[in-house]
């Protein structure tokens, strides 16, 4: 049975002042909006491309049936012979033919032969540059150097605007008649409409579908441009937020790389004695693990430290840190997922579902449909404010034969 209006004018006039919150934060946020939205769609599958394109062509299986693998300080001296400089971590894989990762920082990796030390190549120039300036577009508006900043600023700000524009437009969806006929005008798509009410129609029925999902990325993509929202997520589930990093010591360059970082490639590599038998160590502390990754010790005498995964690379549920000590392997510290803290737990989980990752391939397929209807609701979002302003603007008729239905109101009129 329909509710009637006239029962409750505050619910009426809140309506109207949310849905006019809702128009202007849409028009204002609408260019960023829709630039991340299409760059997240790019970056659905970044890491899987990347991977692949790293690869191709490189022969990382063993030379023979049954060959041993060099152990990391073995494959560290041969890759030292001819690529001189200071490897920060190495990650190998359970699968056979996989290419070894010796990465110096951030801006330099090589894949190498794991069973003969041989350096197979630097990865995909082009497709990790094609990337780069994609996360550039989506993170910091293509900012680079000290423009990052403001870039971030502003994708901070357009993420809080976007979390209000899910949070009410899922409010304003439900039609203002409870009938099963106009839910079913804003839940599903309908043909033979006009421009005007098929716009209307996409609009409700995406938003509708994606509203949950949505609010999950978004409210994850406001706690990573902002510390304070983080800080909340640990103190949601009772938790004591992490202490603020100091900032690094080392400046900036224009190019991205840190001061130290490519003079650090020139210096002498800590000493790697033992790090053999402290990796084989890794591999039996976690049965079904698909990626090891070794944070090389900038001292000879501190733990040497491993990060296990038993999933995809995108998955901090099914992670692991393992801490040795070097001169006797006896664990320095052992932490899986289920033994940080809570806060610790979902600000990780928060920080993949951005993107999906923490769902795998499916996670990924959605977070990337989602990015696309994003994109289509500030298209006919756009639209529909438009079309309303020309007929703000358009001259008014002398006769107005009946007073036209709200926006809101429009599922209960276009019916069929």
């Amino acid at each position: 049975m329909p509710i009637s209006r006239k029962a409750f004018p505050v619910v009426k006039h809140l309506r109207k002042v949310v849905f006019w919150a809702h128009l202007v934060t849409a028009v204002t946020a609408a260019a960023i909006i829709l630039l991340m939205s299409v760059t997240g769609v790019l970056l659905t599958y970044q890491r899987q491309i990347t991977a692949r394109a790293d690869v191709r062509g490189l022969d990382g299986g063993p030379p023979a049936p049954g060959a041993p693998r060099l152990a990391p300080d073995a494959l560290l001296a041969a890759v030292a012979a001819t690529h001189p400089g200071k490897p920060t971590t190495v990650r190998w894989f359970a699968k056979a033919d996989a290419p070894v990762q010796v990465a110096f920082g951030r801006e330099r990796t090589l894949f190498v032969n794991g069973y003969t030390g041989r350096v197979l190549g630097e990865g995909s120039a082009g497709v990790r540059a094609f990337f780069r300036k994609v996360v550039a577009l989506h993170r910091w508006v293509g900012g680079e150097g000290e423009n990052r900043e403001l870039g971030g600023a502003i994708t901070g700000a357009a993420n809080l605007m976007f979390l209000f524009l899910v949070v009410s437009g899922f409010y304003l969806w439900f039609p203002r008649n409870r009938t099963r006929r106009a839910f079913r005008n804003v839940a599903w798509f309908r043909r033979g409409l006009t421009p005007r009410a098929r716009d209307f129609n996409w609009h409700h029925v995406i938003g509708f579908w994606s509203a949950a999902p949505l609010f999950v990325i978004v409210l994850s993509g406001v706690v990573i441009s902002y510390s304070w929202a983080g800080d909340l997520v640990y103190r949601a589930v009772g938790d004591t937020p992490p202490p603020p990093q100091a900032p690094a010591a080392s400046a900036q360059r224009p190019g991205g790389e840190r001061e130290g970082e490519r003079r650090g490639e020139a210096e002498a590599p800590v000493r790697l004695e033992g790090i053999g038998a402290l990796a084989a160590r890794a591999e039996r502390q976690v049965a079904g693990w698909r990626s090891i990754t070794l944070t090389l010790p900038k001292e000879a005498d501190e733990p040497v430290s491993f990060a296990i995964d038993r999933g995809d690379g995108g998955q901090p549920q099914k992670r692991a840190q393992l801490s040795l000590e070097p001169g006797t392997g006896a664990v320095a510290k052992w932490e899986p997922f289920a033994e940080q803290s809570p806060g610790r737990r979902l600000r990780s989980i928060l920080r993949f579902a951005h993107t999906g990752e923490v769902l795998g391939i499916p996670g990924q397929t959605l977070a990337g449909l989602v990015s696309l209807g994003a994109a289509f609701l500030v298209w006919t979002g756009l639209a529909l404010t438009w079309r309303r302003f020309r007929q703000w603007r358009a001259p008014r008729r002398i006769a107005t034969p009946s007073r036209r239905p709200e926006p809101m109101e429009e599922a209960e009129t276009v019916a069929a």
